[in-house]
């Protein structure tokens, strides 16, 4: 029996070594194997190995240097009236580091035990991982604010409480949604080594990135109460995948009340699909049977972090998966069968986000199952797309179908959206870490090189066109994406579709760090390698805090932001001299 990280004490050897073998493992299962006559971009076994010793270095140096500073609970008053308060939080922890919830013990600034009631929230479902996170209850005195605490994990000491229902610690804020009383926040280094949020690096506050999502925030902040677009891309997800990083109370705030809010306005009956649309979202303009705007993750975080266990059960959940597997008003993502079929790039992508946190709550085979099927459609649209034209990388689709309209071979414009891209390896990251599928990694490489290739446009374009796609608050030398990409179509035919519906096109520059990133992260070709270093660095300056200033959509703040934490993890990784 390995010994767990204690308060005070260095014991944390035994663990250590256990998730480094976990992670050995989950990579391990990664390898890539070319299947036989496939025209994938072979992926040398290297590409395995290498992210073994990288992901074993990141747990090596988390771990290694946990303290008992990383170890605390700083609780902040949030309306709470009195010096007595409840608190209800989240805590998280790495694969394998808990088994028994009981041994989590909530240390008073003298190392002195407060009773507490303590219970798993979610577990880990790779090799028997144990406990991910637990809901901890206690009531303690608060004289000013703020007050700092830490926990443990040790041998009980039976100093237990009574817990009670999450919304009893509840209290309405100025926009009439119920938040806790009492915020409590973790350090970010705690939370990033967790994983909770999958590999992340604690944020550097005077770093672009950084920067950048700060300057968003200020606008970003205020509850979106009417208009259901400023939800699209997940706003919860975004806030608290920031809060990871950071630690900023701010940051949980506005992500706690945005996910209740969120879960308030999920229907909760009837049966997904058209036309009851159970499990489906709405607020103002948005429709309860449009799929798009069904997120889980939020779930799986404010049960790792908040210790909110009072805004789902599995009934709900199965209603959400739903909602994506009959694909409500639309047709439901599945196989790429023909030229004509309709595919869009940011279905594909947010529901298999969807079926990755549906698995990581509930364990639950079936959502396992959809996560594979989603794979092998991802993997077969890519290697051996029906329209005959070959393997560029892309998920290539028709640009008619994709805005539409009626399908013509003879006009038609075949190719893919770089951005809306995005988020397919958004949720192919997701699987990975879930599942070590072997494909993963040759699909996200593939699509790297195709970026590379096909996805940019040249200055020297734009000059012969005698226009300027981008935004000018990216400067002159600002990078920026086709709006619909293409191995096969000519200059001209992008270039008509650019001025007709890609102006600024830039403004997604942000998130397009994550396929760039990723496909570094497991390129093995030297140069390729340095053709997507050249591109990251070109990249980081689109953190332009002007850019970042600007209002013109208030879902570009969840877009930019929603799955690119990570992207500073990956550039650690390979020593990427972007910030």
């Amino acid at each position: 029996m390995f010994r767990t990280l204690s308060y005070g004490s260095t014991r944390w050897v035994p663990a250590l070594l256990a998730l480094v073998a976990w992670m050995f493992a989950s990579c391990l299962h990664a390898t890539q194997v070319t299947t036989p006559g496939s025209s994938a971009p072979a992926i040398a076994s290297s590409t395995a190995d290498r992210s073994v010793v990288q992901l074993g270095q990141v747990a090596v140096s988390a771990i290694a240097e946990a303290d008992s500073r990383w170890q605390t609970i700083t609780l902040h008053r949030h309306g709470a009236e009195g010096n007595t308060v409840a608190v209800t939080l989240g805590i998280p922890f790495p694969p394998h580091m808990l088994r028994d919830a009981r041994r989590v013990l909530i240390l008073d600034e003298k190392g002195q035990t407060i009773p507490a009631h303590v219970e798993p929230t979610l577990h880990w479902y790779i090799n028997g991982g144990g406990i991910r996170s637990v809901k901890v209850q206690f009531r303690t005195t608060l004289d000013g604010n703020t007050r700092t605490l830490h926990f443990a994990v040790g041998d009980p000491d039976g100093k237990t409480a009574d817990g009670w229902a999450y919304t009893d610690g509840l209290i309405k804020d100025a926009d009439g949604v119920l938040v806790p009383a009492v915020l409590a926040t973790l350090s970010p280094e705690w939370m990033s080594t967790s994983l909770i949020a999958g590999p992340q690096r604690p944020a550097v506050p005077k770093s672009a990135y950084d920067r950048y999502f700060a300057t968003q925030f200020r606008w970003a902040a205020a509850l979106p109460r009417e208009n259901g677009a400023a939800w699209l891309f997940d706003r919860p997800t975004t806030l608290f995948q920031q809060y990871v990083r950071t630690g900023r109370v701010d940051y949980l705030a506005a992500a706690t009340q945005s996910y209740r809010f969120y879960m308030d306005h999920i229907r909760r009956h009837g049966a997904p699909g058209w036309p009851l649309c159970g499990g489906g979202w709405s607020l103002g303009e948005v429709n309860v049977c449009d799929p798009k705007y069904v997120y889980i993750e939020p779930i799986l975080l404010a049960l790792g972090l908040t210790g909110d266990d009072s805004e789902h059960d599995a009934d709900l959940i199965q209603r959400m998966m739903g909602a994506w597997d009959t694909g409500g008003w639309s047709i439901p993502v599945g196989p790429y069968l023909k030229p004509d079929q309709l595919f869009t790039e940011r279905q594909a992508g947010l529901g298999l986000i969807a079926a990755v946190s549906a698995y990581e709550i509930t364990g639950e085979k079936r959502y396992l199952d959809g996560i594979k099927n989603r794979l092998g459609w991802l993997y077969q649209h890519q290697q051996h797309n029906p329209d005959g034209l070959g393997v560029d990388g892309s998920w290539r689709n028709s640009w008619q179908v994709h805005e539409g309209n009626d399908h013509d071979p003879a006009t038609d414009i075949r190719g893919s959206s770089p951005w809306m891209t995005e988020n397919i390896i958004d949720g192919l990251w997701h699987a990975w870490l879930a599942t070590g599928d072997k494909r993963i990694p040759v699909m996200i490489t593939a699509f790297g090189r195709y970026m590379e290739r096909y996805g940019w446009i040249d200055p020297k374009v734009m000059k012969e066109a005698g226009v300027d796609w981008r935004n000018p608050c990216s400067g002159p030398n600002g990078q920026i994406s086709w709006y619909w990409s293409s191995a096969h179509a000519t200059t001209q035919q992008l270039v008509t579709v650019q001025s007709s519906e890609g102006w600024y096109s830039d403004s997604h520059n942000v998130e397009m760090t994550l396929p760039v990133a990723a496909a570094r992260y497991f390129e093995t070709d030297p140069e390729q390698q340095k053709a997507l270093d050249r591109r990251l660095k070109l990249l980081s300056s689109s953190y332009n805090l002007d850019c970042a200033d600007g209002r013109a959509t208030p879902r570009r703040f969840n877009w930019n932001n929603r799955g690119v934490g990570v992207v500073q993890w990956f550039m650690e990784q390979f020593g990427s001299g972007a910030d």
